[in-house]
């Protein structure tokens, strides 16, 4: 870890929450983390809009759980507060949603000074985010992540959007939260599956340029799904280190890139899954593709062999998938998979881009990589993984 990232780890195991600015000049913001700060998590969003409006979009799922709580801790703060649901899942991230839920934000009356509150895992937040963008052409909003994935990843840094047919995330905008609450009580009502895949992203800043991160993590990987204290360190090292890419790369322009780590792969796999949760969530496809990413540099030269089977090997420690076998029915092909990554965010006049490794915790960006070299490389994995089409 960094010795930023130490000091706020080890200030997340205590009582009180701690804060991780996301330095942005004017549109600065904190990310607060703690545990059952529902309370000063209204108190902080009331000092946003101060008696204004509050329009809350959530999932059905999210709602039972969490819903009424924040609701009435938004109110008692003399907060008038809408809802808004939506179905769970990566269904959600879709034209129609975004349409329903841009037209509920307007038909609740939420004016340019109010807020969209954004209380899910990164479907959500992608989703309220997106909308919150475009209605009156950008409203305020806050990002409140109830899933690990989204603590540490999804609800810092901007990233809105929705999926196309052609790939995820196609459709968007870059719009900042003005706050995000990371409250780890919430996890506790994460199924263990959803908890697993939020840790695919953990493991993912050690892999990018942080390897003592990566040891810490194979050391205390299993104690952090206690979502106690190894869970709290965890989550503020992992916003701390976003904090700092966002700040120096808004818009992805540079280093930014390297936090998509294991996604090209991933979110090909995601889209040949039909964006089906019930075969392959986007953490699954990520510690996938993270395992693949490896497995490529080392095929490209650039890696060990040891370094790619340690990070395997971490992996499926904690129960997560590293092979192509590992994802529920049929998955196409390697050509249908390229064709996939073709339409990836960080194609370049229509050459491919992969976060590639030299060894743990030296990622980097390698443009203009050969298709010839991935689809050779995607016939072994088929191949290996006894799936070959």
């Amino acid at each position: 870890m960094t010795s930023n990232a130490q000091d706020l780890a080890s200030s997340a195991g205590g009582a009180a929450p701690i804060t991780v600015p996301v330095a942005l000049g004017e549109r600065s913001y904190d990310i607060v983390i703690g545990r059952d700060i529902v309370a000063p998590g209204a108190t902080r969003v009331a000092q946003l809009a101060p008696g204004g409006a509050v329009a809350i979009v959530t999932d059905d799922t999210v709602n039972a759980l969490h819903g009424a709580r924040i609701t009435d801790a938004l109110e008692s703060q003399g907060l008038r507060v809408a809802q808004i649901t939506v179905p769970p899942g990566e269904s959600s991230k879709s034209y129609a949603q975004f349409a329903a839920v841009c037209d509920g934000l307007i038909a609740a009356r939420i004016e340019r000074g109010d807020l969209v509150l954004a209380l899910g895992g990164g479907v959500v937040g992608d989703l309220a985010g997106f909308a919150a963008a475009s209605v009156r052409r950008g409203v305020r909003f806050v990002q409140w992540p109830t899933t690990l994935l989204a603590q540490v990843d999804s609800s810092v840094g901007g990233k809105t959007g929705i999926n196309s047919s052609y790939g995820k995330n196609l459709v968007g905008a870059f719009h900042q939260p003005s706050l995000v609450v990371a409250d780890m009580a919430v996890l506790d009502t994460l199924s263990a599956r959803e908890f697993r895949a939020g840790y695919a992203e953990v493991v993912k800043y050690g892999l990018i340029d942080d390897p003592a991160f990566f040891e810490w993590c194979e050391l205390n990987g299993t104690a952090v799904f206690t979502a106690g204290e190894a869970c709290a360190k965890a989550v503020a090292t992992s916003c701390a280190a976003k904090a700092a890419v966002v700040a120096r790369d808004e818009h992805e322009n540079g280093d930014r890139a390297l936090l998509n780590l294991g996604h090209t792969f991933g979110h090909a796999l995601e889209r040949a899954c039909g964006y089906d949760g019930a075969r392959l969530v986007h953490g699954e496809g990520v510690a996938i593709g993270m395992a693949m990413a490896f497995r490529f540099s080392v095929k490209l030269g650039l890696a060990s062999g040891q370094d790619a089977e340690r990070v395997e090997r971490h992996l499926k420690a904690v129960g997560l998938p590293t092979r192509l076998q590992e994802v529920p029915g049929d998955i196409g092909d390697p050509d249908s998979l390229l064709d996939a990554m073709a339409q990836d965010k960080k194609v370049r006049r229509g050459a491919l881009t992969f976060i590639l490794a030299r060894g743990i915790g030296q990622s980097f960006i390698a443009h203009d990589v050969a298709r010839a070299d991935v689809h050779a490389f995607l016939m072994d994995e088929f191949a290996a993984d006894g799936v070959a089409k």
